[in-house]
């Protein structure tokens, strides 16, 4: 069943949305808002192992017009009836009666909101990154917008809904299936807070992490399969830099390291909680543990890096293209994504 929340006046894009349709089609970059206790970077304040935390949110606002005549869709936003079929909007929009099989986001420096209904009236469901490839169950006809009604309807195994087919292309490629995911559970949103080369604390051994601003006890999967090589879980509740710390705190982070299949390594850093063990085999979006602060950190998020195969826990991090982030798969600081690392 899909959720059906009732907030009004939001846009297709997750970000901040203008007065007018030009501004809302104009893929503002999603920016990040400071978090740290100090109300500064929100960025890690840690060593080069990058333990930080951050704070940032995508916010969406503004609506645009509708026209009752052609879709279905009052002005103020309420149905008329029930969305137009396939054929129905294909006769009615000059679309295509031959429905393409998928659909790939083109939102450059944005992320696509999914609708529970083919109209921007509802909150939404999700988002898909740019680039991102969901199948097509149907093409129907919905609220207006420049001029075009016509809404795919979409199903992906993060989101099922419809997205707006004047942000969309059809395409034959099909979505990924190996490689890197995101850390984060099926159809999960996060920010990144701090990126690769981030001028916080992303630098040197930490030069390709991602920090994801995430709330206490928050899931963390793999992103890829593979066994637990190394890991530290002594940092309790109640202990001096359970809830972060200063420098004194750097060798107080529990984290899990794994070990893939080709030969590379991945490290979640700062748990509030370790859900594996040491040699565990371990599968793709399986939970290894749950987001927190311990070590040096400022604040509840998760460190994730791609890293050199070595003999510890923290090795030299490397680079690392999410499949389930669009635009070369590389999130820069404040972009909001959403995990399609599915079992």
């Amino acid at each position: 069943m899909r959720l059906r929340l009732a907030s009004f006046g939001l846009c297709l894009l997750t970000t901040a949305c203008g007065s007018s349709l030009a501004d809302t089609y104009g893929f503002p970059s999603s920016a990040s808002a400071p978090g740290t206790d100090d109300g500064e970077s929100g960025d890690d304040t840690g060593d080069e192992s990058g333990f930080a935390s951050a704070s940032s949110d995508a916010s969406t606002s503004g609506s645009a017009t509708s026209d009752p005549t052609s879709t279905g869709w009052s002005t103020d936003g309420t149905s008329t009836g029930a969305p137009m079929t396939t054929t129905e909007a294909a006769s009615s929009s000059g679309g295509q009666e031959d429905l393409c099989p998928r659909v790939r986001v083109v939102v450059p420096d944005d992320v696509l909101n999914v609708r529970p209904t083919p109209s921007t009236e509802l909150e939404p469901l999700g988002t898909l990154a740019n680039g991102a490839i969901v199948d097509v169950v149907d093409l129907v006809a919905g609220e207006l917008l420049e001029g075009n009604d016509q809404w795919y309807e979409i199903h992906s195994p993060a989101l099922d809904g419809y997205v707006w087919s004047g942000l969309v292309e059809c395409t034959l490629d099909e979505a990924p299936t190996d490689g890197f995911f995101l850390p984060l559970e099926c159809g999960m949103s996060a920010t990144i807070s701090q990126g690769n080369f981030g001028d916080f604390s992303h630098v040197n051994k930490s030069a390709y992490a991602f920090d994801f601003q995430l709330g206490l006890g928050t899931p963390l999967v793999a992103i890829a399969a593979g066994t637990v090589a190394a890991l530290f879980a002594d940092t309790m509740p109640g202990d001096p830099c359970y809830n972060g710390g200063g420098q004194e705190c750097n060798s107080a982070a529990n984290y899990v390291t794994l070990l893939h299949g080709d030969g590379t390594m991945s490290v979640y850093g700062h748990l509030s909680a370790v859900h594996v063990g040491l040699g565990e085999p371990v599968l793709r979006g399986q939970t290894i543990g749950l987001s927190g602060s311990t070590g040096w950190s400022t604040g509840p998020h998760a460190h994730v890096a791609r890293q050199e195969n070595c003999a510890f826990g923290w090795c030299q991090t490397i680079a690392v293209t999410f499949a389930d982030v669009g635009g070369g798969g590389v999130p820069k600081t404040g972009d909001m994504v959403t995990s399609g690392n599915c079992l």
